[in-house]
C-alpha cells in the first residue's frame, strides 16, 4: 500500500468528527471517499495532509509514519491536496499559481519543471491559453481546473482531490473526471473525495462510504455501483 489509514480517529474540539477509520490506498490506483455532507471525508484528507492532528491511530506513507510530520514535509514526501472550494490564489495569475504549487521544489528553472509545466497545460489547455490571467477572473471550471493542475506541480505519488465536480456547469464536470482518469493513468496514485458518487464508482478501483465519520461499507467501485442499497442511498437509483 502507499497509503495506509489506521483506526483514525480526530476531534473537533469535544465533537468526533472521524471514528477509528482504517483503510489503505494500492500505488497507480484510483480510490474513493463517498458519504454526505458532515460524513468526515474533507476532514480525512485533511488529516492525511496534515491541516487537522490526529487523536488516535496513524498515517503511513510508503512505509513511513507520518502522522506527527508538518504538511510542507509530505508534501516533500509526495502527497499533494487540491482543496474543496478550489482554493486559488485569487489576485495571482495562472503561472504564479503554479508556481506557487511547486513551493517546496528548487529546480524551477530546469528542464524537468518546464516539461511538469508542459504537462499541466496539455490536460488544462485552457490554463496555457489564460496564463497572465488572474484567478479570481476566471470561472468555476476553470478555477478548478488551475487547483489541480497546481497540485500536480508539486510531482505528487498521491493526489488529494476533494469535491473536484463541486459547483460545476454539467459540461466542465465530465471533463475534471475524464482529466482525473488520464492523471492516473499517467501515473500518479488518486484518493478522491466526491459526491457525484455514479462518476466517481465508475472510475475507482476501491471505494469506501462514510456515514458520520465512520466507514460503513467498502469494495471495488463496481461492487458498490452494483449494490441495490448504495444505488439508492448515493446514486439515485442509477449509475
Amino acid at each position: 500500500m502507499l497509503l495506509e489509514v489506521e483506526n483514525l480517529c480526530v476531534n473537533y474540539g469535544h465533537i468526533e468528527a472521524i471514528r477509528d477509520i482504517s483503510f489503505g490506498v494500492k500505488e497507480g490506483s484510483i480510490t474513493s471517499l463517498i458519504g454526505a455532507n458532515g460524513a468526515g471525508k474533507t476532514t480525512t484528507l485533511k488529516t492525511i495532509s496534515g491541516l487537522r492532528k490526529v487523536r488516535q491511530g496513524k498515517v503511513v506513507f510508503d512505509g513511513k509514519d507520518i502522522t506527527h510530520l508538518p504538511p510542507y514535509e509530505r508534501v516533500k514526501l509526495g502527497i499533494s491536496q487540491s482543496p474543496e472550494g478550489r482554493g486559488c490564489f485569487p489576485g495571482m495569475t495562472v503561472r504564479e499559481n503554479l508556481d506557487m504549487g511547486a513551493y517546496v521544489r528548487n529546480d524551477r528553472r530546469s528542464a524537468a519543471y518546464l516539461s511538469d509545466l508542459d504537462r499541466v497545460f496539455e490536460l488544462f489547455p485552457r490554463l496555457k491559453e489564460r496564463i497572465s490571467q488572474t484567478a479570481g477572473t476566471m470561472s468555476g471550471g476553470e478555477q478548478q481546473m488551475l487547483a489541480i493542475g497546481r497540485a500536480l506541480m508539486a510531482k505528487p505519488r498521491l493526489i488529494l482531490l476533494d469535491e473536484p465536480s463541486m459547483g460545476l456547469a454539467p459540461k466542465f464536470i465530465q471533463q475534471i473526471f475524464s482529466i482525473i482518469t488520464e492523471i492516473n493513468h499517467q501515473g500518479t496514485t488518486v484518493l478522491l473525495v466526491e459526491q457525484n458518487a455514479a462518476q466517481a464508482l465508475k472510475r475507482s478501483d476501491s471505494a469506501h462510504i462514510l456515514e458520520t465519520g465512520a466507514i460503513v461499507r467498502s469494495g471495488t467501485g463496481r461492487e458498490l455501483a452494483g449494490d441495490d442499497s448504495v444505488r439508492a442511498a448515493y446514486l439515485g437509483g442509477d449509475v
